[in-house]
């Protein structure tokens, strides 16, 4: 199913309570307002802001990369990502439905003349081993160059253990291909496994962050890896139109939110569990649920009218008139929001 089917919002009435679509509808709050109102700016092309060269530093360091790259989005991020990796012609092993693949209009192929390997993803989110070991290409005139493999952490939620990745990149490569992540939610991972950063981020060769989802600022990405990729990365960047000025804005919402927002990611797991559990004790469908996301599925197929009912309570779901509906929780989302979401479904459900 397509995850943003239906996701922009119908109604035109006051403010939701709680916007369940995604962890990208928050707002910045007081503080992180204040922050941006207050950045020291300069012009980034020239590499002149310094809130842009602390943030691309901080993340670098955090994650024991020797560099990074402050971007618009975490599609570019991914993309100059896979652009820095692959020439035209080589072949990137992705799982079918990690973002790179299928969510993000196969810009690798369509700008950088790259291949994409699709290659089944496990119930858990992780890549198989011999799975990555099978999707390698021989040395052969007719086939395209296996480069890289790009992973995947969280995956619709799913956390996938070190051990798992650490296997994934190793069989990587044992082939000679390099690797990325896509750690969108790296932080929601990190906060899931109880592990440091560098932990994940040393099993990878870059890591793409997105800083507008979980971490709740208004726009903005960070690649970081070793230095002569994101030099490359950087060239890209600018070809791409991603390159920006006084960004420093921006990158003061990421350090304000590094600084502020990374703790907060438990509590929004344990909203999804709590979520999750009335949902179980109401025996209405099949539900799911890891880190900060849930999946319902009403045995009734009755998700437009749930959606409906809710949105009369200021609760806003996405998802399409059939299949799962996803509920992902975030930071803006307080006890408030939260009673309201469990009394709409015990009404609704009754």
């Amino acid at each position: 199913m397509n995850q943003y089917a239906g996701m922009t919002r119908t109604d035109r009435g006051n403010a939701p309570v709680c916007d369940l679509r995604s962890d990208t509808v928050t707002q910045p709050d007081a503080g992180m307002r204040q922050a941006m109102y207050e950045a020291e700016l300069g012009d980034d092309v020239y590499g002149e802001d310094p809130q842009v060269n602390r943030l691309e530093t901080e993340l670098a360091e955090r994650l024991g990369k020797e560099a990074g790259l402050f971007l618009p989005t975490g599609t570019m991020s991914n993309l100059v990502g896979l652009l820095a990796h692959c020439a035209r012609g080589e072949e990137i092993i992705v799982g079918t439905g990690y973002h790179v693949y299928a969510y993000e209009a196969a810009g690798a192929s369509v700008l950088g003349g790259i291949a994409l390997c699709p290659v089944p993803v496990r119930a858990d989110g992780a890549l198989d081993p011999a799975v990555i070991s099978g999707a390698v290409r021989d040395d052969d005139s007719h086939l395209a160059v296996s480069r890289l493999v790009s992973l995947e952490n969280t995956h619709n939620g799913l956390v996938v253990p070190l051990a798992d990745m650490s296997a994934s990149a190793r069989t990587a490569r044992s082939h000679g291909l390099s690797v990325h992540l896509d750690g969108a939610r790296f932080f929601n991972a990190i906060a899931q496994l109880g592990c440091r950063e560098t932990e994940l981020a040393g099993l990878v060769d870059t890591v793409s962050i997105c800083l507008s989802k979980g971490l709740g600022t208004p726009a903005g990405s960070v690649l970081v890896g070793p230095q002569d990729l994101i030099a490359q990365a950087r060239r890209w960047r600018k070809m791409l139109g991603g390159g920006m000025r006084q960004a420093g804005v921006l990158a003061a919402a990421g350090l304000y939110a590094l600084k502020h927002n990374v703790e907060g990611l438990s509590e929004d797991h344990a909203r999804a569990d709590r979520i999750a559990q009335t949902l179980r004790e109401l025996k209405v469908g099949t539900v799911t649920q890891a880190t900060n996301m849930v999946f319902f599925t009403p045995t009734d197929g009755t998700n437009d009218l749930l959606r409906a009912q809710l949105a009369k309570q200021g609760v806003v779901l996405g998802g399409g008139s059939n299949g799962a509906i996803r509920m992902v929780f975030h930071k803006d989302i307080d006890d408030v929001a939260m009673e309201r979401v469990e009394d709409g479904l015990r009404v609704f459900f009754a």
